[in-house]
């Protein structure tokens, strides 16, 4: 079987697949915050716990918020600092007795999602997680496109495009710059937008949830979400032209993202067509998709 770790801030996941992509075990724990070694062990508790249910020795494949450095081995670029500069892939395998590969938790997600989810048979997939921050991935056939330094795809530390006067120059990111798409399209960014223009203090959920009441405040403030992803998804397609897109993480489950994106895409593109059919659905996994990204890291044939 092949196993899947999904190591977030607040949980850390695991699956097992069979050969088919059948879910054949699953379960979850709260993460070892601040705690590295702890982490280790959990993951490693984890993988012999689903090891004893099945009866079943797996590969194993973790999703991480953040890369593994290819020249140092170490895990860089993690907004759960406590992994930053530690040999991750190293202390893992010694603690499981095999192999183990990471991926970017983003890259997982997408990967999921080509392999048999929403962008099933597409040859070039953009996945994007949008939650509590905000990350990309570009998939070619089947596999993630990691770039010389593991950035590539890294979206949610660009700029944010075409910039209004009233947005210059950004909210400060917590990785040392400003004006992140992070800090204005993931969940925390449209709260902190919300609260600095209504005054009022409201989840992102709760944002939704207002606005599909009338709400005025939460209209508008998603209204200008829409218009900054829109803004930052057009950059992607005019550099990779993706033939579609699959939105994950807690946002994605705004229904009026689907309907609105596309158009609101359209006008920013470098075009000579007079119509752009862009492709924005939700993940088929749903919150399953990073986990099961990480088991597919590995191929069948083990």
């Amino acid at each position: 079987m092949r196993i899947g770790i999904d190591l977030g801030g607040t949980k850390t996941e695991i699956v097992a697949l069979d050969d088919d992509g059948r879910t054949i075990d699953r379960a979850r724990v709260a993460s070892a915050r601040d705690d590295y070694a702890a982490t280790v062990a959990t993951i490693a508790g984890l993988v012999a716990a689903s090891e004893a249910r099945t009866g079943r020795r797996g590969t194993v494949g973790v999703g991480i918020p953040g890369v593994v450095d290819p020249d140092s081995g170490r895990v860089r670029g993690a907004n759960s600092t406590w992994l930053n500069g530690r040999p991750l892939t190293t202390d893992l395998a010694a603690a499981l007795g095999r192999e183990v590969r990471l991926a970017n938790d983003a890259n997982c997600f997408a990967v999921s999602e080509a392999t048999d989810g929403a962008a099933a048979g597409a040859r070039c997939v953009f996945g994007v997680i949008v939650g509590t921050g905000c990350g990309g991935s570009i998939v070619i056939d089947g596999r993630p496109l990691t770039g010389r330094h593991a950035i590539a795809g890294e979206w949610g530390h660009n700029p944010l495009p075409w910039l209004s006067p009233a947005e210059w120059p950004g909210p400060v990111c917590w990785c040392g710059k400003a004006g992140c798409l992070e800090t204005w399209i993931s969940g925390s960014g449209l709260a902190r937008d919300f609260a600095a223009v209504s005054g009022r203090a409201e989840t992102a959920e709760r944002i939704a949830e207002l606005a599909e009441g009338g709400d005025e405040a939460a209209v508008e403030a998603l209204a200008r979400h829409e218009d900054r992803m829109a803004r930052a998804l057009a950059v992607v397609v005019n550099l990779i032209d993706p033939d579609i897109i699959v939105l994950g993480g807690g946002l994605s489950r705004m229904d009026r993202l689907y309907r609105n994106l596309p158009a609101l895409i359209a006008p920013h593109l470098f075009t000579f067509a007079g119509a752009v059919d862009i492709a924005i659905v939700p993940p088929r996994h749903g919150d399953a998709s990073g986990v099961r990204g990480a088991a597919w890291l590995w191929p069948a044939a083990q």
